[in-house]
């Protein structure tokens, strides 16, 4: 028996080492894949080199570069575009990262000699801060570096620090607002307010876009000693806290920079919000300001107490934060695990991190938003890199091998559905695989970065990856900037102490040994718990039926009903034996639910009913049918007998996201608007205001189209939306192409809006005719009295075979239909039309009966 169980002990332990075999990896491991790490990043960043630059970004199906003015507009995308090779000064840090030294030296110099600021472009503040002034102040940090080493960049005199100042100055004037919050758009050449800046009507800005300045600009602050960037952002931090709400210590998505009142009050931690709650933190690290850790510690129990719900994160109303307002996530709050981890908050970390992990396991990327039941909202996948940096964060903080196999299956997956042969492209549907001509900036600002440093070690990098901190998009500022550059004079937050439960990390970093200590396998024993939360990797098993006991009169049962109506049952306890005992419980006027409807396999989506954009005026007259999707708000148009009628104008600005100014032109007409800058319950607000009578949204992103992208349903913006009840629909782009171009070319267009399968010109099924036929046995020959000749329905039983005959004496004269079938056969096969008859010359049928 000893003997026995040594040997059983000794299998386990074997067992258990073999587990963990499968998940640790060797250094040899980590060096394949960091090189092919790298070798992903030479042809993405080679790609750009050689096909786009010196544009903006690379479109890696077509092989070019983008330049704004020369392709098809894309709304709101397009303003992070601005003429000055955003992708190179994006990927300048990462080329040091990478140890790509010589590379650098060389980008430097390209951006110091061709890169402009002052171009006539309207771009985003929010973009054009993180992406190029953060890019450029992170390149001269690593410059400045390199020169010290007096090993390379000798030549360097601080020009990128020069190029961020005048960036940052013509930013500047986006902050003139009597808030503090500034503009979401500025023009570089002519600001805001000049009558040439082609902007400055917006009235509405993000949460984040208001609250992610604060590391580039006191960072520029301090490097160049002008004051006045720190101060603008740190105002603007200032008013964002000023307006949360009291009761819930939670924002909203979007404000008006003039009156500070919100205008969209749902609160998450992904798109519109994430980099705020990230840059509070970050700013307490970089800067050493109580203020925002303090802040940020109120912020972060609030998302906690109603945001969080493990392992999902999931929007609220701001006022009343015990209400989900949608069922979806969006791929943005990816990072939140990452910033958990600064925060020392290591299990919430752990568990969503493993839920996004389930997800990407079951789509291969993260959709752009999924569902909480984990199915696709939004299918498309832009390369980003947040679901990366959530990663390397858990492996620097667990050591846990685990990450290094979640890091490789990122790598895998890029490699497998998302390279090209001009780069890597965006995925514009997970459920098809279909690509997008388009390869954001960030993705190799920070996508690269990520995964080079997830594989590699401290000693293997160029730099003391722990002497810096990286912003939202992966850019690298010191933190000795708190010590040795002192804050400008004058810019300093102050604030009201605020009362707060404090935890062990309110004021201190974490510690693996106060958190876990000696248990090296806490995550696994976390992560566990949520392994098969999709349904990957585990075969389906039907829930078992469960019982609770309501108190339900027998009398009143219209709570029964109501339960029904959901697809309840109900079941009286005293009909019911109790499972295991074999005796019935009596308890009279008690009822037990029985909770049968068990998880079953269903489509991947709700269904989408099809409508349709018919071009009925000349030339088209109706045969020209653009597929559209429907909206979940404004006018059922199922319910319309004949759809929505009317000629297309299209809306000025042509995104609808400010006061529209030809509202006089749209007035009875159905408006033309192009998707992005805001909303879709924003835009149709504002042109049911001006007086249009429906809305065709068009898709700004490029090539999509209804046969390859399913087609989805528009959703509100968390508020109520009726007060919407204008018909809208959604065209891809390439429809939306074939609808712009008939309006150029005949600029008098009439469509109507209606479902698919109720299109002028769309063949009916035809309803199926019904008839009583009344059968009585007869001789033959035998006619009923009174009964008329007409058409007639005989059958004609003999004994070897079966024969049906059918006639009319008009119209049916000589067309038979037969079918013989052997008598000991009992089945009755029906005959096609034109089949021939089976010759039997005992039973010729009569052609005058």
């Amino acid at each position: 028996m000893m003997l026995k169980t040594l040997l059983m002990i000794a299998s386990l332990l074997g067992w258990a080492r073999c587990q963990e075999s499968q998940q640790s990896m060797t250094p040899e491991e980590k060096t394949v894949i960091r090189d092919q790490i790298v070798e992903m990043f030479d042809h993405a960043y080679g790609s750009y080199m050689k096909y786009a630059y010196p544009a903006d970004e690379l479109m890696p199906l077509s092989c070019r570069g983008r330049v704004r003015g020369q392709e098809p507009n894309r709304g709101d995308i397009d303003d992070s575009l601005g003429k000055f090779s955003l992708t190179l000064i994006d990927t300048l840090d990462t080329l040091v990262v990478l140890n790509k030294l010589d590379e650098f030296e060389d980008a430097v110099r390209k951006t110091v000699s061709d890169v402009r600021l002052d171009n006539d472009v309207v771009v985003s503040v929010f973009e054009t801060n993180i992406r190029v002034l953060g890019g450029l102040l992170g390149a001269h940090v690593m410059a400045d570096l390199l020169r010290q080493r007096g090993e390379r960049m000798q030549w360097y005199r601080d020009e990128l620090l020069h190029m961020a100042k005048e960036l940052g100055h013509r930013l500047l004037p986006a902050f003139n607002t009597t808030s503090g919050l500034p503009y979401p758009k500025v023009n570089l050449r002519y600001g805001v307010l000049n009558p040439l800046s082609r902007t400055g009507t917006e009235s509405d800005t993000c949460t984040a876009c208001a609250g992610t300045m604060i590391l580039e600009f006191a960072a520029l602050s301090r490097l160049s000693g002008e004051s006045v960037f720190e101060a603008n952002a740190r105002k603007a931090l200032d008013v964002l806290w000023e307006r949360r709400q009291r009761g819930s210590d939670l924002v909203g998505t979007v404000i008006n920079i003039h009156n500070e009142e919100w205008v969209r009050r749902d609160s998450g931690v992904g798109a519109g919000i994430d980099s705020y709650y990230e840059y509070l933190m970050k700013a307490y690290i970089l800067l050493g300001d109580n203020v925002f850790l303090e802040r940020f510690n109120i912020h972060y129990s609030a998302i906690m107490k109603y945001i969080s719900q493990p392992p999902l994160l999931l929007n609220v109303h701001m006022h009343n934060p015990t209400v989900s307002v949608r069922s979806w996530m969006d791929s943005l709050l990816a990072f939140f695990p990452g910033l958990q981890v600064l925060r020392g908050d290591l299990k919430p970390a752990i568990e969503t991190h493993e839920m996004l992990y389930q997800v990407t396991k079951q789509h291969k990327f993260l959709p752009e938003a999924f569902t909480t039941e984990f199915r696709v909202h939004w299918g498309q996948h832009l390369l980003r890199p947040e679901f990366a940096e959530s990663t390397y964060y858990l492996y620097k903080a667990t050591g846990d091998p685990y990450y290094l196999r979640v890091g490789q299956s990122i790598v895998e997956k890029l490699n497998a559905y998302a390279r090209v042969p001009c780069g890597f492209a965006a995925v514009q549907d997970v459920r098809t695989g279909t690509h997008e001509d388009r390869m954001d900036s960030f993705f190799l600002a920070e996508m690269f970065k990520y995964l080079y440093l997830l594989f590699s070690e401290k000693s293997e990098l160029p730099i003391d990856i722990d002497d810096y901190i990286f912003t939202t998009e992966a850019h690298l500022l010191p933190v000795s900037l708190s010590t040795t550059k002192p804050p400008c004079q004058g810019n300093n937050t102050e604030t009201v102490p605020v009362s707060q439960e404090e935890d062990l990390f309110t004021h201190s970093c974490p510690s693996m040994e106060t958190l876990f200590p000696n248990n090296p396998s806490f995550a696994k024993t976390i992560r566990d718990g949520y392994k098969y939360l999709t349904g990957v990797g585990r075969a389906f098993h039907p829930l078992p039926i469960r019982e609770i006991e309501l108190p339900l009169h027998d009398n009143g049962l219209e709570p029964a009903e109501f339960l029904r109506s959901m697809g309840i049952s109900l079941t009286p306890l005293n009909e019911v034996i109790t499972r295991g005992t074999g005796s019935p419980k009596e308890h009279k006027g008690v009822y037990r639910v029985k909770f049968v409807a068990e998880v079953s396999q269903t489509s991947e989506e709700e269904e989408v009913v099809p409508h349709v954009v018919q071009l009925i005026s000349p030339p088209f007259l109706g045969r020209t049918v653009l597929t559209a999707g429907p909206a979940k708000f404004g006018m059922d148009l199922t319910k319309q007998e004949h759809g929505v009628k009317g000629s297309i104008v299209k809306a000025s600005p042509y995104t609808a996201c400010g006061p529209v100014d030809n509202a006089a032109e749209l007035k009875g007409h159905i408006a033309l608007a192009l998707r992005g800058d805001c909303m879709f319950a924003a835009k149709a607000r504002r042109l049911q205001e001006a007086g249009a009578i429906g809305v065709i949204f068009l898709d700004h992103r490029e090539g999509s189209n209804s046969e390859e992208t399913p087609l989805f349903q528009m959703v509100g913006d968390g508020d109520s939306t009726e007060d919407i009840t204008l018909p809208l629909v959604f065209l891809f782009s390439r429809e939306g192409a074939v609808l712009t171009a008939a309006l150029e070319e005949h600029h008098n267009v009439d469509v109507l809006l209606l479902p698919k399968e109720r299109q002028l010109g769309h063949d009916k099924t035809e309803k199926p005719v019904g008839m009583n036929i009344k059968l009585r046995l007869a001789e033959e020959g035998e006619l009923e009295e009174g009964a008329s000749r007409g058409p007639t329905l005989e059958f004609i039983l003999e004994k070897e075979e079966v024969l049906l005959k059918v006639e009319d004496e008009e119209e049916l004269r000589g067309q038979q239909q037969f079918c013989t079938k052997a008598a000991e056969d009992d089945r009755t096969e029906l005959c096609s039309e034109g089949s021939s008859p089976t010759p039997n010359s005992d039973s010729e049928p009569d052609t005058n009966p």
